[in-house]
């Protein structure tokens, strides 16, 4: 049986710890056996979810009424673009709230959008899935680091191969928030200095909005190894930059948003762990995320 041809557009919206994304593409197979991903639209809106979520435990009801308005807005923008197909995925920050599958049906009741509750170990597999493919040298070993604002998911490559995979319950708005226990993140240094013995020269593949800003911050500083490559030194100098600033400064300085402000610092905290237990020297930042990995797993599934 051959595989039918694709040329529709499809919708991922990514509920996060700190923001909620929406992103259209268009898919078009041709001749090549290659398909052509082209980025129709990428809409994102700061709801910060975690913050609720790690101080009281629940999302608040005027969050709640928000979240109802934006997805009643995202179906109307999926509906201009003639969106085929689409999947909704929520993850820390609805996963970890007491009134979040709560929230969840309210927004299909109201909204008209199915909204999937995941796992961290299935948000790292998709992510997984998406960068596997932005590999140049699939020979080497590669630990994949996606943080966000309410874990980081990890998975190791070694030979092209997924050898390992977690997710961490460490977060840039956990740590805000002082809501990272110790014992996380002993388990973290534990588990990645294991890998880190087992598979050495081991680089890093980096995600999240917070290393794609690091990556621009470096950039314009002139420090980087080359595209979409930071060097661990330049990340360390930035990141060391930032920690000695109010956010206030940080949005002065370095033209940040305020919830791009203030997130960044932990963020740099955890990437710079993880590199310092594995002796990388560079960080790839291929500057796509959990809802590219989305899209990719509905191209699959209507292909087949």
């Amino acid at each position: 049986m051959k595989n039918k041809l694709i040329d529709d557009s499809y919708a991922a919206i990514d509920i996060g710890t700190n923001a909620v994304r929406l992103l259209i593409k268009h898919i078009e197979d041709n001749d090549t056996g290659q398909p052509k991903f082209t980025k129709e639209l990428l809409v994102r809106v700061p709801m910060r979810l975690g913050f609720d979520v790690f101080d009281s435990g629940c999302i608040s009801d005027k969050k709640a009424r928000k979240m109802v308005r934006l997805m009643k807005a995202y179906k109307q923008l999926m509906k201009v673009y003639d969106v085929t197909d689409y999947r909704a995925c929520a993850t820390s920050a609805i996963r970890d709230a007491s009134n979040g599958k709560e929230l969840v049906r309210k927004i299909e009741k109201e909204a008209g959008i199915i909204i999937e509750i995941i796992d961290g170990q299935e948000e790292a597999k998709m992510i997984y899935n998406n960068h596997v493919e932005q590999l140049e040298d699939r020979n080497g070993n590669y630990m994949y680091v996606d943080v966000g604002g309410g874990s980081t998911e990890i998975n190791m490559l070694s030979k092209g191969e997924l050898v390992y995979s977690h997710s961490y319950n460490i977060g840039t708005i956990r740590m805000l928030n002082e809501a990272v226990s110790e014992d996380e993140w002993n388990c973290l240094k534990k588990d990645v200095g294991e890998i880190a013995e087992k598979y050495p020269g081991t680089n890093i593949i980096g995600s999240g909005g917070n290393i794609n800003k690091y990556l621009k911050l470096i950039d314009s500083n002139s420090n980087t190894l080359g595209k979409n490559c930071i060097s661990v030194v330049a990340l360390k100098i930035v990141y060391n930059t930032l920690k000695d600033m109010s956010v206030e400064e940080r949005m002065q300085r370095f033209n940040l948003k305020t919830d791009r402000a203030d997130v960044i610092v932990p963020a740099g905290k955890i990437f710079t762990t993880v590199a310092d237990l594995l002796k990388s020297t560079y960080i790839l930042v291929p500057v796509i995320g959990l809802a590219d990995g989305i899209i990719d797993g509905i191209y699959t599934k209507n292909k087949q």
